[in-house]
């Protein structure tokens, strides 16, 4: 089979494609014949290792021990292994796989859903994880509740087109950060209001917010418990560079037990009961993925450098049929 592989870290010129094995499920597990994957901020820092805590989480020390990137999938289901969650050869499928940058994945079958069919295969592909971590973000972490007043920061990435659709779908009031060129497509998916961060400082804006969920930026938690009201929280998910999203992180860390808002950092779980609420909000019409560009997997290189170079509005997909 055809698959991106990357033998040493580094930035995207050391993706190559080739024939490869086609990977064998077992106990648990399935093949599934890819149609298409999208690409997340967590692949391309694992295709570069960096920050270097990255490689000590199970990516490999020196070199990749998982040679074909990709996590999120969409496919049919090729084979079974035994227990498989009810799944059976030829279910169209979404979910969490091992190298989806591939003809074939497998996947573990309690971390896969039915597609719906609403969705083409990219809409599919691009919901696991930006779409999981939206859900978990502002429902778990966040506890947004319907009536309260949301500020999403980064409303026109990948976690931040879902975020909006997904706290109007709670009932929230939500009001999205974005730069000039997205403030529409921002309005278009349901945000009831909109700041340009390039014209408007949102710490001196004046209003106060229930949750802010902050997925791009720079400004620090401290700044930004300002515009929170007594009660509210800050939930941080990512930031523009690794090393300003890790000192954020460990400011709140220490921040939040001193002050009478919650300042909290989570990462999202991969969980098949998530998939089925995003897929119900889907069905429902009330949710849907915003994909920006398509590409064919031998342009997998081109995908990640347009990802990493923070362009993307909303998600990137990878068509791998």
């Amino acid at each position: 089979m055809r698959a991106i592989v990357h033998r040493r870290y580094g930035p995207p010129d050391v993706l190559r494609i080739e024939e490869v094995d086609r990977p064998a499920p077992t106990d648990g597990e399935v093949l599934v014949r890819v149609v298409a994957a999208s690409v997340n901020p967590a692949d391309w820092h694992a295709i570069r290792g960096r920050p270097y805590l990255v490689r000590l989480v199970g990516y490999g020390l020196r070199s990749p021990t998982h040679r074909v990137p990709g996590t999120d999938v969409a496919g049919t289901v090729e084979v079974v292994g035994s227990d498989g969650c009810g799944l059976k050869v030829g279910d169209p499928v979404f979910g969490w796989a091992q190298g989806s940058y591939a003809e074939f994945a497998i996947a573990r079958a309690d971390r896969l859903a039915l597609k719906p069919r609403e969705l083409s295969f990219e809409q599919a592909a691009a919901v696991p994880t930006a779409g999981v971590t939206a859900l978990q973000g502002l429902r778990d972490c966040g506890r947004l509740q319907a009536g309260q007043d949301l500020l999403v920061i980064g409303a026109s990435g990948g976690v931040g087109t879902f975020a909006v659709q997904i706290a109007k779908a709670l009932g929230a009031r939500v009001t999205g950060v974005c730069s000039t060129g997205n403030l529409e497509m921002v309005r278009s998916i349901g945000a009831d209001g909109v700041i340009d961060y390039l014209r408007e400082d949102v710490v001196r804006s004046g209003r106060r917010y229930d949750l802010i969920f902050q997925l791009a930026g720079t400004r620090s938690p401290l700044a930004l418990r300002h515009i929170l009201r007594p009660s509210g929280t800050l939930v941080l998910c990512s930031g523009d560079g690794p090393m300003s999203g890790l000192d954020r992180i460990a400011l709140a860390a220490v921040a939040s037990p001193l002050v009478g808002q919650r300042l909290v950092f989570f990462v999202a779980r991969q969980r098949r009961s998530d998939l089925a609420t995003l897929a119900e909000l889907i069905e429902a019409g009330r949710l849907h993925p915003i994909i920006d560009r398509t590409y064919p997997l031998a342009e997998t290189r081109e995908a990640i450098r347009y990802v990493e170079a923070r362009h993307a509005r909303g998600k990137v997909a990878i068509a791998a049929a």
